[in-house]
């Protein structure tokens, strides 16, 4: 796998194109499925994560740009550089909004048309919004705010497109005893992304300092000062479309998920045998046949066209019992809770930013300067190291102990931030603030991702995980526009934010919340997707059915099993197909009926 691939791409190999030899589709599958879950890791997997993580790498990096070209917009567009808060908080809540909407539109949309066929768009609107945002300015006929937040919008449905679509991908491709892993540093990018922001806002404020030293308000930022910010804030904003399109091609070239694309085989396989079947009836009666005389084989193309996904009903009607439901309530539930109170760690970033000496603003330029390097500086302590600890610990500890652990740690930071707040000082809200980041993405933020990936049958994987993951962006909203307001909640025009220790502990009860929301997952380290679907959804697994297939028919030693083997695998794989779509007590009355078909 390491020396590149025959089918596909660098990055996601066509392992279903290895076995085109085999005509037994059941066959087939299982092999395929056996060389992608037993595979070593290898450069294979390193493509395949940069190509995944590259959207994570482009949220984060507009997350985190966003709030530092706010602070540089103010300058350009508002007198005293005072942006109303109402005003932020829309520039800022406008990308989660968009997020929201393309994590459940095209979480469904993976669903129904295929992974494959989706894959790229999401970086194509990422990258086109950016484009637009970067080239807008204030004019009589529409204000700069309202075709900022547009394109804000639009750019969040790209983002929450990647949500579901990356995760779903990655995981379906990923070796078994890795997987984990594989996911986590997919999701892993989003630190990367955030110090890459950071790098480059370093960097515009350093080169432009000609032109910003001189003025020490506002009000002396004339000019040049103004043209010198107006191109730097475009300047960050437009270099988030870089990542993206460098990683394009991999993604529009990807071919089929295996285990979607054999699903697709399985529908198209009934299809036909149905057919088959309506022609025999009519040949019985009126005596005439159309000249199809045999089911046709597995090489026969699905329709592209036909829905392969559960539908919506079929969707209610399963995750409507509790013991498949409390699995989605788990994941949505614990994704919400975190999403809050990872913007409440925000309210705070002033106060640590003066902690270790970075809030002086004896110019424009030191101020700029220290808001960016401060913020970069607060990434390499928590964030980024909290990232990569899940990504080596969470197929050996497990993904469920470690985000129960991360919501226990968390509820006690923010309970010891609220309480004692006087009492911690700068330099002790400091050191909370970092634990707060690293257990934070050494807990929740990060196993969420990975579980939604996980614990869900293939034809509702997407649409689940982007129910999952737009439950925490929703979080997050209702955090910025709702508990951020709170933190000037009866304060005096000279006692600013005096009502912020009380929020923490609002955050505090979210997080408590959270670890028995985590008590709702399963623990899904080193077991196949399938055996996963068959022991937490009632699904069949199609690999160990083709196993002891497989034992049957060696058992029986029919020597024209081989010239059989492609029809009868055909209807072994319509009735398991039939199987999945029944109850659970049908599937255990009819179960023996399948094994009778070999």
């Amino acid at each position: 796998m390491a020396g590149g691939t025959n089918n596909g791409n660098a990055a996601f190999r066509d392992f279903t194109s290895d076995f085109a030899d085999v005509t037994d589709p059941l066959e087939r599958r299982r092999l395929a499925l056996e060389k992608i879950d037993n595979a070593s890791f290898s450069w294979y997997h390193v493509r395949a994560i940069c190509v995944g993580g590259v959207g994570f790498l482009t949220d984060a990096y507009d997350i985190f740009a966003i709030n530092l070209a706010v602070t540089m917009m103010a300058y350009v567009y508002w007198e005293d550089a005072k942006i109303p808060s109402s005003t932020s908080t829309l520039l800022k809540v406008s990308t989660s909004v968009g997020t929201v909407i393309g994590q459940l539109g095209f979480g469904r949309l993976a669903d129904m048309v295929g992974r494959h066929r989706i894959y790229g768009s999401e970086l194509i609107i990422m990258i086109t919004a950016t484009i637009f945002q970067c080239t807008i300015g204030h004019s009589y006929a529409i204000g700069f705010v309202p075709l900022l937040t547009f394109w804000r919008i639009i750019m969040g449905i790209g983002i929450g497109a990647d949500y579901p679509t990356s995760s779903v991908i990655t995981s379906e491709f990923a070796t078994t005893k890795y997987r984990g892993a594989i996911i986590g540093a997919v999701f892993a990018n989003q630190g990367w992304g955030q110090l890459l922001a950071g790098i480059v806002s370093v960097v515009c404020v350093r080169a432009w300092k000609d032109d910003l030293v001189d003025a020490k308000t506002a009000l002396e930022c004339t000019d040049n000062c103004r043209k010198a910010i107006d191109q730097m804030w475009r300047v960050l904003i437009g270099f988030g479309a870089i990542p993206g399109s460098l990683a394009l091609y991999y993604r529009l070239t990807i071919p089929a998920s295996p285990r979607y694309q054999l699903n697709e085989l399985e529908q198209a396989a009934e299809k036909e045998l149905e057919e088959e079947e309506y022609n025999m009836k009519v040949t019985a009666i009126t005596g005439y046949s159309n000249g199809s005389g045999s089911i046709a084989t597995s090489s026969a193309s699905p329709d592209k066209n036909e829905n392969q996904a559960g539908t919506l009903k079929e969707f209610y009607d399963h995750f409507k019992q509790w013991k498949y439901g409390k699995i989605l309530i788990g994941t949505a539930g614990s994704w919400f809770m975190l999403d809050v109170a990872f913007y409440g760690l925000g309210l705070n970033t002033a106060v640590i930013l003066q902690a270790i000496g970075f809030s002086s603003d004896a110019n424009i330029y030191e101020t700029l300067y220290n808001v960016c390097s401060g913020n970069l500086i607060l990434i390499c302590a928590g964030s980024i190291p909290g990232y990569w600890f899940t990504v080596f610990t969470v197929d050996i500890i497990g993904r469920k102990i470690i985000t129960t652990c991360g919501f226990i740690i968390m509820t006690i930071i923010f309970c010891l931030i609220g309480f004692a707040y006087e009492d911690l000082g700068e330099k002790g809200l400091f050191a909370l603030y970092v634990l707060a980041q690293f257990f934070e993405n050494f807990g929740p933020n990060a196993t969420t991702y990975i579980i939604s990936a996980e614990c869900f049958p293939s034809k509702y994987r997407s649409t689940a995980h982007g129910i999952s993951s737009a439950s925490g962006k929703l979080g997050a909203i209702v955090a910025q526009c709702a508990l951020g307001t709170l933190i000037d909640h009866g304060c005096s025009s000279d006692d600013e934010n005096c009502f912020l220790p009380h929020v923490m502990e609002i955050f505090a009860l979210f997080m408590f919340i959270g670890i028995f929301t985590s008590l709702l997952l399963p623990e899904t380290k080193r077991q196949t997707l399938e055996s996963l679907a068959e022991r937490l959804h009632g699904e069949i697994d199609p690999n160990r059915i083709a196993r002891e297939k497989s034992e049957m028919m060696s058992a029986k030693g029919n020597n024209d099993s081989n010239s059989n083997s492609s029809s009868t695998g055909i209807a072994y794989d319509v009735e398991l197909h039939r199987l999945n779509s029944k109850g659970k007590k049908e599937k255990d009355t009819t179960f023996r009926e399948v094994h009778n078909i070999v």
